[in-house]
């Protein structure tokens, strides 16, 4: 996937403060201070315990592949993956900037920021290859 196909984020009132955050190259995960649980994506209600006010907290940008497929559209591929966060949440984004046969389920990856075609900066991974 080139960087001028990544379709920039929908911004709205809730993700507003996390995508201030991605432009200011930090990357936060929500987290609850009823329950004590991070969870992903952020929004302003638990997902868990549906208290309100929950906050942004820093994240690592680390984690590992739960599980991914790639897409083959002509010439172009990427990959689809459910990343699984060291402070726990899984997300839903793209590996990039490495060779498929690399990647695989349990490998090690770390966030990287790609150019949205609004501006907005997109969080994906790529293999870690500081991890064993």
């Amino acid at each position: 996937m080139s960087d001028s196909q990544i379709p920039g984020p929908a911004v709205n009132h809730e993700s507003a403060p996390f995508w201030s955050a991605v432009k200011a190259g930090e990357f936060r995960i929500g987290h609850c201070p009823s329950c004590g649980r991070n969870h992903w994506y952020p929004r302003s209600f638990c997902p868990f315990c549906f208290e309100a006010g929950t906050r942004l907290v820093p994240a690592s940008g680390r984690g590992t592949i739960y599980s991914y497929s790639v897409t083959r559209l002509s010439k172009r591929q990427h990959v689809v993956a459910y990343v699984t966060l060291a402070e726990g949440p899984t997300m839903l984004t793209n590996i990039v900037d490495c060779p498929l046969e690399a990647i695989a389920v349990g490998r090690a990856v770390r966030l990287v920021f790609k150019p949205g075609e609004n501006g907005i900066p997109v969080p994906m991974f790529t293999l870690d290859k500081a991890a064993p």
